[in-house]
């Protein structure tokens, strides 16, 4: 849906990068495996590249939606093949290359969760670096070195303890706070930093708190992201 209110489509997809195997960063897989498959007009597989673990979630994915294909193949004449998926399981290092376009991983750290990968894509002079959920960490600040974007999630900590819950608490040991990111952002020397994920969510009109947060250990541009935010690289 974000796709398509942005001027494209599930069915422009080539690839798709998974950061780690949280619901809440995979949920919505089935439902771009199943929108770009019916968008398509010949067999053309969706490349899925994520950490270890990313090919039996997929094949679970593809085994839940095997009703809806029988449905759908029986309906659409034009319709003769079922969705398909090419997963590639990686680790650190490159992903892919294609002309200037350049992918790479590295592996942060987000336990116990064991394999959660943050992405760098670079394109010419312009580099965009998307942390998944990790604490501060070496292999994070090597991927960042001179990007010129660093899209990072991000907690509160200060709202999070004020809750006083033991199960909410426990996301501060393996999430970065808003300092957290920050810091990674500083250090790497990005030219902006990009606040995503936001835990707990801010209501309308308190942003203003995350960005004096970061602005506090990083004096470049920070952005609180909202969907369908435009950034300029």
């Amino acid at each position: 849906m974000r796709a398509a209110a942005a001027g494209t489509s599930a069915g422009a997809l080539t690839a798709l990068l998974v950061t780690h195997l949280h619901s809440d960063h995979i949920t919505d897989l089935n439902d771009v495996i199943t929108t770009r498959w019916i968008l398509s007009f010949a067999p053309s597989p969706l490349s899925v590249f994520g950490p270890p673990g990313t090919a039996a979630v997929v094949e679970g994915i593809e085994a839940m939606l095997d009703f809806d294909t029988g449905y759908r193949l029986a309906h659409h004449e034009d319709l003769t093949w079922p969705p398909a998926t090419t997963v590639v399981e990686v680790d650190s290092g490159d992903v892919f290359s294609n002309g200037a376009v350049r992918i790479m991983s590295a592996r942060t750290e987000h336990a116990p969760v064991h394999h959660s990968l943050a992405f760098r894509v670079d394109d010419g002079d312009s580099s965009v670096v998307v942390a998944g959920e990790t604490v501060p960490c070496a292999s994070l600040d090597e991927l960042c070195d001179g990007a010129n974007v660093l899209v990072h999630t991000a907690v509160r900590r200060d709202l999070i303890e004020a809750f006083g819950l033991a199960r909410l608490s426990d996301v501060l040991d393996y999430h970065s706070s808003v300092p957290d990111a920050a810091s990674t952002a500083a250090r790497a020397g990005v030219r902006t930093l990009i606040l995503t994920h936001l835990v707990p969510a801010p209501a309308p009109g308190t942003e203003a708190a995350w960005l004096d947060q970061a602005a506090s250990g990083f004096g470049g541009e920070v952005l609180v992201a909202s969907d369908l935010l435009r950034v300029e690289v």
